[in-house]
């Protein structure tokens, strides 16, 4: 055997989410060659990861501290919790699609705990004002958490109750079990990070 060699011909652009596929080239003494293909795993087996989702305002400073936080493998911003199917930013705007900004996130288990990501949740917003963050007043921007599992709805509502004894006024934020989420458009996915901003922090 002569050469024996490797080389990534594809990968994900969040490398959570598909394998590393990998080419092997193999060629004989005797001018033939083989060639086979073999999959690569990122060290966060895509098996293992959790999803969360969140709603605390405007999406953009939201998921900007979620990507700061050690365990998070990786984001989305977009929509959920509203009955207007493959809603646009504009239809969500218009307070009339039930749809909340969220940020779904993927997170690992081992890194990071559902309660610790609750944690950024609630020092990134204010779950005591009702449909409203800062200067942003709609339902789209209303304080919510959807659950994805049972586990993850009994450790929001402990949080939750935690949280509560620390504030003098009533936390108004929704519990409720996940609901369809639609990614938001390309533009607003990373939106502070692109322009190199760390976030936009409302209380």
């Amino acid at each position: 055997m002569e050469a024996n060699c490797g080389l990534i011909i594809s990968r994900s652009l969040d490398p959570s989410q598909l394998p590393i596929i990998v080419i092997q080239s193999t060629t004989y003494r005797n001018g033939f060659q083989s060639l086979s293909l073999t999959c690569q795993f990122n060290k966060h087996d895509h098996m293992t990861l959790q999803k969360a989702t969140f709603g605390a305002g405007c999406f953009w400073g939201v998921e900007a501290a979620f990507r700061q936080t050690r365990g998070v493998i990786g984001t989305a911003v977009g929509y959920a919790g509203g009955t207007t199917a493959d809603p646009t930013y504009r239809d969500v705007c218009t307070d009339r699609t039930g749809h909340a900004e969220v940020v779904e996130v993927q997170f690992d288990p081992a890194q990071v705990s559902y309660d610790a990501l609750l944690d950024v949740f609630w020092d990134n917003h204010n779950p005591t004002t009702l449909n409203r963050q800062g200067p942003d007043i709609g339902s789209q921007y209303r304080s919510v958490i959807f659950c994805h599992s049972d586990d993850q709805t009994l450790v929001a509502e402990k949080s939750r109750n935690q949280r509560q004894a620390s504030l003098a006024r009533p936390i108004v934020t929704e519990i409720k079990p996940a609901a369809k989420f639609y990614r938001a458009e390309e533009y607003h996915q990373r939106y502070l990070e692109k322009r190199g901003l760390a976030h936009c922090h409302i209380s």
